[in-house]
């Protein structure tokens, strides 16, 4: 069980009581104003993450070095899309874990990248040799 979907109901809970404790009816109008705020930063990020990937092709990169040497482990599918500024090509089934992408970039070089509940588990770098190298075979 993931503890952020137990922590994130008990503060949403736990902080306007906090509020009401310490400052009366005024904390608890800061502390949802905080939240709010909050709430909308993450909205207008994920917006501008959406804009800027509806207008890239699917599957492509800029640089599949680059965002190679930029990924880690743990990031969230979020921070992925941003650094790419494109959506993936999809390599699994609809639905089934874990979700297999793609971004490949002008010079044939991919990134496959695997999530695992929108998670970065794990990746791989393919560079052709030369001009003629053909990509492996797609993930299952």
């Amino acid at each position: 069980m993931n503890l952020r979907n137990v922590l994130l109901p008990l503060a949403a809970v736990g902080l306007p009581g906090f509020g009401f404790a310490a400052y009366g009816w005024a904390g608890v109008l800061a502390v949802v104003g905080a939240m709010v705020m909050w709430g909308l930063l993450h909205f207008t990020r994920l917006v501008a993450v959406m804009k800027k990937t509806a207008r890239r092709p699917m599957g492509y990169v800029g640089s599949a070095v680059m965002l190679n040497a930029r990924l880690r482990k743990g990031v969230d599918m979020m921070h992925v899309l941003a650094l790419t500024q494109a959506l993936g090509e999809m390599l699994s089934a609809a639905d089934a874990q874990p979700e297999v992408y793609r971004w490949t970039d002008a010079s044939q070089s991919h990134v496959t990248c695997e999530f695992r509940h929108g998670k970065l588990v794990s990746w791989v770098l393919f560079r052709p040799q030369d001009g003629n190298a053909s990509p492996p075979p797609a993930a299952p």
